[in-house]
């Protein structure tokens, strides 16, 4: 029977992810000109996945992701709407993601096979071939890994040492040397866990665990069952993987899957010349055609790939290059945004430059501001002729008029 049920833990504060998420629970944060939670449970959807718990921590990260959700998620695949019911954990602190699991598990009377994925994850996932080897190998539990080549992002995971059958014997956590490591295949978070799995989330045995305050997979319980022998294998994806906790990962998630994704999975109504726009509406589609009258006339020159959500408005001698405007942002005429993400109801004025940043939602720019390589959280007001480079501001902060601020971060 294949599998239908995935858990996934929802906590910590996301400071990787800082400024975006100063103000916003991490499963809330815009990715797409959508929210990241909605793109995980729709690629769950398109994999057959059926039912979802959110193992959600803490008083904000619950409000924000069920007053979106509520209990049903739905998408369009193929032409039909499929739907995923979703669950909640309850009200009981956890000690890490695998006691997350525990404590959904036993409200929901949850016995067998289930997936987990963690919430900061974005992953095109094969659940029925994950779960064709988990039976095949008889594991215990089997966790995919994805290679990584590069030396310094190897640093941040944990790399796999397997034997020839793909068991997982230890993982190096990461690692000071990248150079001197037993292979270059690192935990992505996505577990499957057998019913005997779950039923040892049951035990006394783990119990002890959690009494020791120990209750994370990757620190704690996969190294604890590898060493009492427990059958654990290493499932190799070779499909795209990104841990977006972090804002390097962020953009780069956001860009790969803008160039890599289908148009139905970006929700894509028209595109033109690259620039895809989002929005079926009879305003949306006026706002289309006015966007591709200007750039037919110049008015507006692109290059790369760009998403544009609904009811944005965009000016004249506006340069766009490969970059990401979310839904009732206004542009304002002679502008130049590249390589960046700005997040919905934003306000661009006249004559400012955007590059390789990050605007989180509701912002206010000024006319001739210039930023470059920052990040801005939600609700931030620059003033006229600023200058910020390689910065953060953090939400609701307001930023002078002729600031000149320079690899600082405003808090």
């Amino acid at each position: 029977m294949p599998i239908k049920k995935t858990l996934i833990p929802i906590g910590g504060l996301g400071t990787r992810l800082y400024p975006l998420t100063v103000d916003t629970s991490k499963p809330m944060v815009r990715f797409l000109n959508n929210f990241l939670i909605d793109y995980t449970l729709s690629e769950l959807a398109y994999r057959g996945i059926n039912e979802v718990f959110l193992g959600v921590s803490g008083y904000y990260n619950y409000r924000d992701v069920y007053d979106h959700l509520g209990e049903r998620f739905k998408v369009k695949i193929d032409g039909e709407i499929k739907s995923i019911k979703l669950r909640y954990q309850p009200n009981e602190d956890s000690i890490g993601n695998a006691h997350s699991v525990k404590i959904m598990a036993d409200y929901y009377d949850i016995y067998d096979d289930v997936l987990v994925f963690q919430g900061d994850t974005v992953a095109s996932i094969n659940v029925n071939n994950i779960y064709k080897f988990h039976q095949s190998n008889d594991a215990f539990m089997t966790i995919v890994l994805k290679e990584i080549v590069e030396p310094e992002k190897l640093r941040q995971f944990g790399v796999a040492k397997i034997d020839e059958n793909m068991r997982i014997e230890s993982f190096v956590e990461k690692p000071s040397n990248p150079n001197e490591l037993p292979s270059r295949l690192v935990n992505t978070g996505i577990y499957l866990l057998s019913s005997d799995f779950v039923k040892f989330l049951r035990s006394s045995e783990f119990n002890e665990i959690l009494k020791l305050g120990k209750g994370d997979f990757g620190k704690d319980i996969i190294p604890y069952i590898i060493s009492k022998n427990y059958k654990v294998m290493g499932y190799v994806s070779n499909s795209y993987w990104f841990d977006v906790g972090t804002l390097e990962s962020f953009m780069e998630a956001s860009y790969y899957l803008l160039n890599n994704l289908d148009k139905e999975r970006l929700h894509v109504e028209t595109e033109y010349r690259n620039v895809y726009m989002q929005g079926m509406s009879k305003r949306s589609k006026n706002d289309h055609i006015e966007i591709i009258e200007k750039i037919a006339t110049n008015k507006i020159i692109v290059s790369g790939k760009n998403l544009i959500g609904r009811h944005v408005k965009i000016g004249e001698n506006v340069k766009l290059s490969s970059s990401i405007i979310d839904n009732y942002t206004v542009v304002e005429n002679d502008m130049e945004i590249s390589n960046s993400i700005v997040m919905d109801r934003s306000l661009l004025k006249t004559g400012s430059i955007i590059k390789n940043s990050i605007l989180g939602r509701h912002v206010k720019i000024g006319e001739n501001v210039k930023i470059i390589n920052s990040h801005l959280g939600n609700n931030v007001i620059i003033g006229d002729n600023a200058e910020l480079i390689n910065s953060s501001i953090w939400p609701h902060r307001s930023i002078e008029s002729k600031s000149s601020i320079v690899d600082r971060k405003i808090i």
